[in-house]
């Protein structure tokens, strides 16, 4: 399945969730359409489970075919599944760029990866789905450094993920731990999502 490329606001307003994080997408707290504001649907339990899972997928851009992946490497590691899954898309490359605040949003971030701008432990990576490790360094090439979109995102940048640590003299940023789960999204129930898969 192709990468969503349609409207961000109306899958906001549909899904209920602010997917760029800003929350504008969320004026009108209704889905999207003619009849949206009149909606008083009863959600089946698969139906809550397919839109946390649609909710999450969305939030980090991934197909389903990726994101089915990655959760059936969560669910056989050491711990809680669903914390796992969420752990593991917080350590996408594509994601910590974004919270670094290389980039505006994920979709620039991955763009910048795909480009070629960034640099784990000073190699280049353009792979925005690279996980990254504990201890590794996220940076910019040498040449990247004075693009006016990555001087205007760290301009707007408003707050600094505490599991990163970042050198403004350097402009690279360090993944110093894993993240903790009230640190990430409130908006998503991974149990839901774990019971979708493990019908």
């Amino acid at each position: 399945m192709a990468r969503y490329t349609g409207p961000k606001f109306k899958l906001s307003r549909r899904l209920g969730i602010s997917l760029s994080g800003t929350g504008k997408e969320l004026k009108r707290p209704f889905p999207p359409g003619q009849h949206g504001a009149n909606q008083r649907r009863k959600i089946s339990n698969y139906g809550m489970q397919l839109q946390e899972k649609q909710k999450l997928r969305h939030m980090y851009g991934l197909g389903e075919k990726q994101f089915r992946t990655l959760f059936n490497k969560a669910q056989h590691m050491h711990g809680i599944a669903g914390e796992n899954f969420m752990f593991l898309l917080e350590s996408r490359l594509d994601n910590l760029v974004f919270r670094l605040g290389f980039a505006n949003s994920r979709a620039g971030a991955r763009q910048l990866v795909a480009h070629g701008h960034v640099t784990v432990n000073g190699k280049k990576v353009d792979i925005a789905s690279y996980q990254v490790s504990l201890g590794d360094v996220i940076g910019l090439r040498e040449r990247s450094r004075s693009l006016s979109s990555i001087k205007e995102a760290l301009e707007n940048r408003n707050h600094l993920a505490a599991y990163l640590e970042y050198n403004d003299a350097a402009l690279e940023g360090k993944y110093i731990r894993l993240p903790e789960r009230g640190e990430l999204s409130q908006d998503i129930d991974e149990k839901q999502i774990v019971e979708f898969y493990n019908r």
